[in-house]
């Protein structure tokens, strides 16, 4: 399917999904009213519309990955800033790379190793359906990333590896049993897994934050920024405080890309939970 015709089903399912069927409005619009309490009802709305057709773009712009050649992604997915990550190379020391779930990460998964010289790895959740879990880990992984099972990363780590850099979406809403770091993000009280942080400082690994911009359709710029270079010596929630702020930054930048269907603020601090 061309671009243009896959956009023309994008405007379409725009209207399916927001006009007709109304799909997550309710959290949609609560998330948004609860993370800018300033903006009038007008101005909600209209941030909602804009959310709805990125979110629609995504979609179709998710499928077309599944087919999307190598010189393709290229043309789409442009990295500006390689060089930042040049004196880890020199030392041939291992990194993290920490963002959300902004703009079109499934762009960012299938361009990004062409870019870097570590090998990039992500670990994820498998899910429930095998075949989506296997065209999903297909699509993402054609170009060079490597994806690692949450069951799989104690034995992958166990191994010698030249230069990594591990993959973390640090903005999902962790489940009770996990181990969190509470902090205020987008104007609420919110849970934030430790992950990153419990990683970066067991494998002493710097942090780098990965900042995707939408040019336009289906086109998106990525920069990388160095966020901790030392782990080791930052006390405890320093680094969490860090991506988590830097990824506020970028969404209050463009609110519309960021994923307001999720229920992001569902996990709620229990009484005598402190960090």
């Amino acid at each position: 399917m061309p671009w243009t015709i896959a956009y023309g089903v994008s405007d379409f399912l725009y209207f399916v999904l927001y006009k007709l069927f109304r799909y997550r409005v309710k959290v949609v619009n609560q998330n948004l009213t609860r993370s800018f309490p300033d903006k009038s009802k007008k101005e909600i709305k209209t941030l909602r519309r804009a959310f709805y057709s990125h979110f629609c773009d995504l979609i179709v712009e998710s499928i077309k990955i599944f087919s999307i050649s190598q010189e393709e992604t290229e043309k789409r997915f442009k990295v500006l800033n390689p060089e930042v990550l040049k004196p880890f190379v020199e030392k041939k020391q291992n990194l993290i790379i920490v963002g959300g779930h902004y703009n079109n990460w499934e762009m960012f998964a299938v361009g990004l190793d062409a870019h870097i010289e570590h090998q990039s790895v992500a670990i994820y959740h498998r899910l429930g359906n095998k075949f989506m879990n296997e065209k999903v880990l297909q699509s993402r992984s054609k170009y060079g990333l490597k994806m690692i099972s949450r069951q799989e990363v104690k034995q992958f780590f166990a191994q010698e590896h030249e230069m990594v850099a591990t993959i973390f979406g640090a903005d999902q809403s962790p489940s009770i049993a996990k181990k969190v770091y509470w902090t205020r993000f987008l104007n609420q009280e919110t849970a934030i897994m430790f992950g990153v942080e419990k990683f970066a400082k067991e494998k002493n690994s710097p942090v780098v934050f990965g900042a995707i911009k939408k040019v336009k359709r289906g086109h998106y710029e990525f920069e990388f920024e160095v966020l901790i270079e030392d782990p080791m010596q930052c006390e405890y929630g320093k680094i969490t405080e860090a991506h988590t702020k830097r990824l506020e930054q970028q969404i209050l930048e463009a609110p519309q890309y960021w994923l307001w269907t999720h229920k992001r603020w569902k996990r709620k601090r229990q009484a005598g939970e402190e960090n």
